[in-house]
């Protein structure tokens, strides 16, 4: 455990433990920004890109976080093993790729209807929907992934993984969901 990630620490302990991760995290988070940086010509062409992709990465982020969550407690009340590691790995998988298509179904569902009062194109709007569908599912597999195998790997490394795997994490779900969600709209939509 890192210095600076228990209550009684100090404000200097628990800020020098904490900012190294959130300056890391600035130089991740300019990934996002590239991959986005590489479909610009797909959203100059579908506006309603940059509409939806927002919603993929965070129902993504927000997903990964949950497993997260759960990992680093179980990893502190020594629930997660190294005996029990594969098989909760393989549960997080199952999940993520479960609550994916469920999600697909009801957040397609919406965005082919928003679309289609907006252009009143059904095609053009079904296909959107199933291009969001397709990266909502694969997004949240990669979350549930991150969130179970990135803490196990920063514990390994010996460092804390309640206070560095957000940093990960995320970025894990931003630039999947970005990539994922304009690629495919690309090659399917454009």
């Amino acid at each position: 455990v890192e210095a600076g990630s228990g209550l009684s620490d100090g404000v200097i302990e628990t800020v020098r433990s904490r900012f190294s991760w959130l300056a890391i995290n600035r130089g991740t988070a300019s990934l996002a920004g590239l991959v986005i940086s590489l479909f610009d010509g797909a959203i100059a062409q579908l506006v309603a890109l940059a509409v939806l992709m927002p919603i993929v990465a965070s129902i993504g982020g927000n997903a990964a976080i949950q497993t997260l969550t759960v990992a680093v407690r179980s990893i502190a009340t020594k629930d997660l093993t190294a005996a029990n590691a594969a098989r909760i790995i393989w549960r997080e998988a199952i999940v993520g790729g479960v609550n994916g298509v469920l999600l697909a179904v009801l957040v397609g569902t919406l965005a082919c209807v928003w679309y289609f009062f907006r252009s009143g194109d059904i095609g053009e709007s079904v296909g959107l929907a199933m291009v969001l569908g397709a990266a909502m599912t694969i997004n949240l597999l990669a979350a549930g992934l991150a969130g179970i195998l990135i803490p196990l790997g920063l514990q390994r490394a010996g460092a804390d993984p309640a206070v560095a795997s957000a940093v990960f994490v995320t970025t894990v779900t931003d630039v999947v969901g970005f990539f994922v969600f304009l690629g495919l709209a690309a090659l399917v939509l454009l």
